[in-house]
């Protein structure tokens, strides 16, 4: 019987992150999970398959989503996040979804979501507490599922041409009401906070 199997592509100038020095990162992935992974390094084709011990049948999609984060601009270490957490997930903006194919439209809407210096990729992640990359025609958000949702709205905000201060206003907003919610978690039921 053979084991299942993924594919996934990965850019060329990423299969060298995605193997990592001496191969740390394909070996880390691999053991974590459970998997196989034969990567052509002139195509960027990868297949995934279970190893024939393995007994989570999930690993293979976390393995998928894990060399797809990579191919699309993560860091090994912001991508490994996916193992390490079952809520964690990877959310992916297709800009050409957005705009078609036009260079000059895809180079704007990413510095608008680049910002100067890069602040507004920063203070996305910064308020979500998510990992953003930017990368080719993609936008994609490492993070748990609320706080992956807050940083896709700001980022559509931006792309649909939202003022950046409102896109800031809006996460600030976001940002203090996932704080409330988390105080409310932790406060015991029927007791009030004296101030």
């Amino acid at each position: 019987m053979t084991s299942p199997t993924n594919f996934v592509k990965v850019p060329k100038e990423r299969v060298g992150v995605l193997i990592g020095p001496e191969g740390k990162t394909r070996t880390h992935i691999e053991e974590k999970l459970n998997v196989k992974l034969k990567i052509d390094s002139e195509s960027g084709d990868v297949e995934i398959s279970l190893s024939p011990d393995a007994t989570d049948p999930t690993a293979l999609f976390r393995a998928k989503d894990i060399v797809t984060a990579i191919g699309r601009g993560f860091s090994p270490e912001h991508a490994l996040k996916l193992i390490d957490n079952e809520e964690t997930i990877l959310e992916i903006i297709d800009l050409h979804d957005i705009i078609g194919k036009s260079e000059a439209d895809l180079k704007r809407l990413k510095g608008r979501v680049i910002g100067k210096e890069g602040r507004t990729r920063n203070l996305i992640e910064e308020l979500t507490e998510t990992n953003v990359s930017i990368y080719g025609h993609t936008i994609s958000i490492i993070g748990d599922n609320e706080q992956v949702e807050i940083a896709k709205q700001a980022i559509r905000m931006l792309l649909r041409g939202s003022l950046h201060n409102t896109v800031y206003r809006f996460l600030h907003k976001k940002r203090r009401d996932l704080k409330k919610k988390k105080l409310e978690i932790w406060k015991p039921s029927g007791e009030r906070f004296e101030e």
